[in-house]
């Protein structure tokens, strides 16, 4: 599976917002800037991000946007799932129709057996996890 720029960037926006929980709301604009990610972009990921609940917003000279959950609470798998239009490793998983093998395909059984384990994989990394500081080496 390769991850399109919106799973990436939606996983760079809410570590960017967690990063700056404790200052308050941030404004798009800075997100954009600092993640070197284009402002009509931002908006549009940023849309699903409020309808699923991970971050809100705030109108006027100090609004901005900011993080609903802990970042604790949210996984890379979540996010994943959220941005990604698909998320199984081949279409037949979710749509068998789509080959004539696929009631009696053993290599189907092992795609759906690698999407599980990516995913339990990305559902075991928290946004909390990405922002920690990173261990000195050596230690």
């Amino acid at each position: 599976m390769k991850l399109s720029t919106r799973s990436r960037y939606g996983v760079r926006i809410l570590i960017e917002l967690g990063r700056q929980k404790k200052k308050g709301p941030v404004k798009i604009s800075d997100i954009s800037k600092h993640q070197g990610i284009s402002m009509k972009y931002m908006e549009q990921l940023v849309r699903p991000l409020k309808k699923a609940g991970f971050v809100n917003s705030l109108r006027g000279p100090k609004g901005g946007h900011f993080l609903i959950k802990k970042p604790e609470e949210i996984t890379l798998g979540q996010i994943v799932r959220l941005l990604e239009e698909k998320s199984d490793l081949v279409d037949c998983i979710s749509r068998p129709e789509t080959c004539r093998l696929s009631d009696d395909c053993r290599v189907r059984e092992a795609w759906k057996e690698a999407g599980r384990a990516l995913f339990d994989k990305l559902d075991s990394i928290s946004i909390a996890d990405l922002i920690k500081d990173k261990k000195p080496e050596g230690k």
